[in-house]
C-alpha cells in the first residue's frame, strides 16, 4: 500500500499537537482508511464544505462527499431535542413562503419532527422576524419549487463508467416569474467573511442548479438571523457567475475531493468516519464514565461548568446561538481574554524565549476594548507572569504547545473530549500542562480544583498517558495572576488523593449532563449573568413575574 502523507498548515496557537506527531510527519497506511465501504457513483457536495476551518475536516468531507462510510456502523440513540439550530427556521419559512398553487410548502432540507427546546423556539421566532423585515414581500419573486441542485455528469475510466457531480447550497432559493433573476439567500446568525471559494460555489448553485435557460441574472446574498444584516456576496450574470466558478470554486472543488488532510475537532463529533479515523486519538474512560448508550456529543471543561450553572445556558451556548455582548465582554472578562491573548502571541513567537516584564503601553491586543483601569491592571498582571513564564522552565529542545487544540475519542462514553491548554511543553523529557489564570483580587485560592474545575481534566489527560511520549511523570500548574503578585500552584496527576480528587470531579462534571435529554432552564440568580438569557421563556417569566419585579 502507499503511504499517504498529510501536508497540514496551521496558524499560530491552532495546532493540534502534540496529540498526534506534526502534521507534516503524519503517515497513513491507506487512502481511503481501512473499514470504509459505500462508494457510489454520485459525488456530494455541500457549500458549506467550504465554511470556517475551525469546523470543518478536509479528509471527513471528502470521503462523505464519496458516499463511504465504515463498514460495521455504531448504532447510536438520536438526541431527543432537535439538534440543529436553524432547521426549525428553515421548516417554519417553508411553510411562510409556501407558493398558494403547491399543497406542500417548499423543501428547504430541513424537515424534522423532533421537539425544539424553548430557546431554539425563541431563536426561531427572533430569526423569523429578522427575516421578514430584512426581506420584504416582493411581487416580482417567488420561492422556486425546490432547492437548486447543480449536476455534471462525467466519464470516468473505471467500471462505474460515469459519475455524477452534485453541488448543493442550503438556503432560500427565489426566482422571478419571467426566470430572468435568481436569488439565492444564505441564512447566518451573524454576518462573516466568505471565502472566494464560498462566493464562487454559491454563485454555481444558483446559476447552473436545475438551470433554466431564461436566466440572465444572479443574486446571492448572505443574511444575518440576529439583527437581520445582509450582505451581497455575488451579483451579476450567468456568464459572470460561471467565470468566477471557474476561477475561484473548481480549483476549491478539487482541492477539497483530493484533500488527505485530517484535521481532528468538533467536526470529529457526528462525523461517521470518526470510529476508523487514523488522525483521531482514542482515550477510553478518560471521563470516568462508562455508558455508550446515550447520544454521541462532544465535551469540554466549559460544557460542564455552563450546564452546572442551568442545563439550558449549557445547551445553548453549544448550539453557538448569540450571545449578550454586555455579559460576555464585561471588562473584567475581556480583559482576562486579552491577557490571554498578549502571551498566547508572545509565546508563539520565534525564537522562543521567556516574557519578560517590559509591557508596553498599548499592550492589548487588536480587537479588545479595555477601560483605562482594565489596561493598567492588565499590564501589572502581565509583569508577574514574566515571573513564572512557562518558556523559560522549558528546556531549549522541549516541544512547546500554543493553546493547542487537543481532541480525544472517550470510546468508553461515546463522547468527543476536547481541551485547550495555555500552554503545554515538556520539562524533562514530561508533559506540563500550564493553566493561566487572572483575578482582580488578593484573596487567595486554596483548593484550585474547586475554584477551577478544569485542571480536572489536565490531570486526567495527564495521568493517563494520553499524550503521546513517556508516560512517566508530568505535572499541570495553575498560574494565578492577581495584582499583589502570582501564585503558580503545582498539582501531581499521579499523587493518589490528587489523582482521585480529580477523577471525583470529572464524574460530578460529566455525569448530571450525560444523562440530560432535555435540557431546561433553572431560573435564579444567575440568570443576571447568563449570555444566553435572551432566549430564554424561564427567564422572562422570572423578571416578569410578582418575585422579579422592582
Amino acid at each position: 500500500m502507499s503511504a499517504l502523507r498529510i501536508n497540514k498548515k496551521n496558524p499560530p496557537g491552532s495546532t493540534t499537537g502534540p496529540v498526534r506527531k506534526k502534521s507534516e510527519d503524519i503517515m497513513a497506511d491507506s487512502w481511503p482508511p481501512d473499514g470504509l465501504v459505500g462508494e457510489s457513483g454520485v459525488v456530494d457536495i455541500r457549500l458549506g464544505m467550504f465554511g470556517p476551518e475551525r469546523y470543518r475536516c478536509p479528509a471527513s468531507d471528502a470521503l462523505k462527499a464519496r458516499g463511504l462510510r465504515p463498514r460495521a456502523r455504531a448504532s447510536r440513540k438520536p438526541e431527543t431535542l432537535e439538534p440543529f439550530l436553524n432547521g426549525p427556521f428553515m421548516a417554519a419559512a417553508d411553510v411562510l413562503e409556501r407558493p398558494p398553487h403547491l399543497q406542500e410548502p417548499v423543501v428547504s432540507g430541513s424537515g424534522r419532527r423532533r421537539p425544539v427546546h424553548d430557546g431554539v423556539r425563541q431563536w426561531t421566532e427572533h430569526a423569523l422576524r429578522t427575516y421578514r423585515g430584512a426581506f420584504p414581500e416582493d411581487p416580482g419573486l417567488r420561492p422556486a419549487r425546490r432547492p437548486w441542485v447543480y449536476r455534471h455528469p462525467q466519464q470516468t475510466d473505471g467500471a462505474r463508467g460515469t459519475v455524477e457531480y452534485r453541488i448543493t447550497a442550503w438556503g432560500r432559493c427565489f426566482e422571478s416569474d419571467d426566470g430572468r433573476l435568481r436569488e439565492l439567500r444564505l441564512p447566518v446568525n451573524r454576518l462573516r467573511a466568505r471565502s472566494a471559494a464560498e462566493r464562487a460555489v454559491a454563485a454555481l448553485v444558483a446559476a447552473e442548479g436545475d438551470p433554466d435557460p431564461r436566466l440572465e441574472r444572479i443574486r446571492v446574498i448572505q443574511f444575518a438571523l440576529h439583527d437581520g444584516g445582509k450582505d451581497t456576496i455575488f451579483l451579476g450574470t450567468r456568464d459572470e457567475a460561471l467565470a468566477v466558478y471557474r476561477k475561484d470554486g473548481a480549483p476549491a472543488v478539487r482541492a477539497l475531493l483530493d484533500s488527505r488532510e485530517y484535521r481532528p475537532g468538533t467536526a470529529c463529533t457526528s462525523c461517521a468516519i470518526a470510529p476508523v479515523c487514523p488522525a483521531l486519538p482514542r482515550a477510553a474512560g478518560l471521563l470516568g464514565t462508562a455508558d455508550r448508550s446515550r447520544p454521541r456529543r462532544s465535551w469540554s471543561s466549559t460544557t460542564g461548568r455552563a450546564h452546572r450553572t442551568c442545563p439550558a445556558r449549557g445547551y445553548l451556548r453549544g448550539l453557538r446561538l448569540p450571545v449578550a455582548a454586555a455579559v460576555e465582554r464585561g471588562a473584567a472578562v475581556e480583559r482576562g481574554r486579552a491577557i490571554h491573548a498578549f502571551l498566547a502571541a508572545r509565546h508563539s513567537r520565534l525564537p522562543r524565549t521567556p516574557c519578560t516584564p517590559n509591557i508596553p503601553a498599548d499592550w492589548v491586543p487588536e480587537g479588545y476594548q479595555l477601560p483605562e483601569g482594565e489596561r493598567r491592571l492588565g499590564a501589572g498582571l502581565l509583569r508577574h507572569h514574566a515571573e513564572v513564564c512557562p518558556i523559560g522552565a522549558a528546556g531549549p529542545q522541549s516541544q512547546i504547545r500554543t493553546e493547542p487544540r487537543l481532541v480525544f475519542d472517550d470510546t468508553a462514553a461515546d463522547l468527543l473530549v476536547l481541551a485547550e491548554p495555555d500552554v503545554l511543553y515538556q520539562h524533562g523529557g514530561s508533559w506540563v500542562w500550564r493553566e493561566t489564570k487572572t483575578s482582580g483580587s488578593d484573596r487567595p485560592r486554596h483548593d484550585v480544583l474547586a475554584s477551577y474545575p478544569q485542571l480536572a481534566l489536565a490531570l486526567r489527560i495527564i495521568g493517563s498517558g494520553a499524550l503521546p511520549g513517556p508516560r512517566a511523570g508530568g505535572r499541570v500548574e495553575l498560574e494565578l495572576l492577581r495584582p499583589g503578585g502570582v501564585d503558580l500552584h503545582t498539582l501531581d496527576p499521579f499523587a493518589p488523593a490528587t489523582r482521585q480528587t480529580a477523577e471525583a470531579v470529572l464524574r460530578e462534571q460529566v455525569s448530571g449532563w450525560h444523562a440530560e435529554t432535555l435540557f431546561e432552564p433553572v431560573p435564579g440568580p444567575q440568570c443576571a449573568t447568563c449570555e444566553v438569557a435572551g432566549w430564554c421563556s424561564a427567564r422572562q417569566i422570572q423578571e416578569e413575574g410578582p418575585e422579579g419585579k422592582q
